[in-house]
């Protein structure tokens, strides 16, 4: 016998789960792109030690993409392009910073947490894209409709 939560939930209930979502994922990512932008210096050096290429170019970009792309996420502003700006980021910062598996076994541990929250970061950015930002959104104000969240019929 199917319980009332198996049921499609109704559109105020979908909107508002689809708004809080979206704040949850960008939240991180908001903090964390705004100190490397308050900081790019550090934040250049860490990639400098981190054997990434071109530091000084990738630092700026990363900083930015990390940001602006979590602020759009979080207003529901070109959400699915977003989404999928936020998942090339999360990729490459879990591949940069959280590879436990090249560690010493003392911060084995601490990464391989942070690679796996990475992960179910990265599940969330790809309901987002696949799910669209929903009513209450920046999206579907400019683009009536096309927010991805049913709206209830007239």
């Amino acid at each position: 016998m199917p319980h009332d939560i198996d049921r499609r939930p109704n559109t105020s209930v979908e909107s508002l789960a689809l708004l809080l979502g979206r704040l949850a994922l960008a939240a991180i990512f908001l903090q964390s792109g705004f100190g490397k932008l308050m900081n790019l210096g550090g934040f250049t050096q860490m990639l400098a030690s981190q054997g990434v290429p071109a530091p000084s170019l990738l630092g700026p970009v990363g900083a930015c993409i990390e940001f602006f792309g979590a602020l759009a996420v979080a207003l529901g502003f070109k959400a699915r392009w977003a989404a999928l700006l936020m998942i090339a980021f999360t990729i490459a910062a879990t591949l940069t910073a959280h590879r436990f598996w090249a560690v010493p076994d003392a911060e084995r541990a601490l990464q391989q947490i942070q690679f796996f929250k990475n992960l179910a970061i990265l599940g969330g950015f790809l309901l987002l894209f696949a799910r669209g930002a929903g009513p209450i959104s920046v999206d579907d104000a400019v683009w009536p409709g096309r927010a991805g969240a049913s709206r209830p019929a007239s």
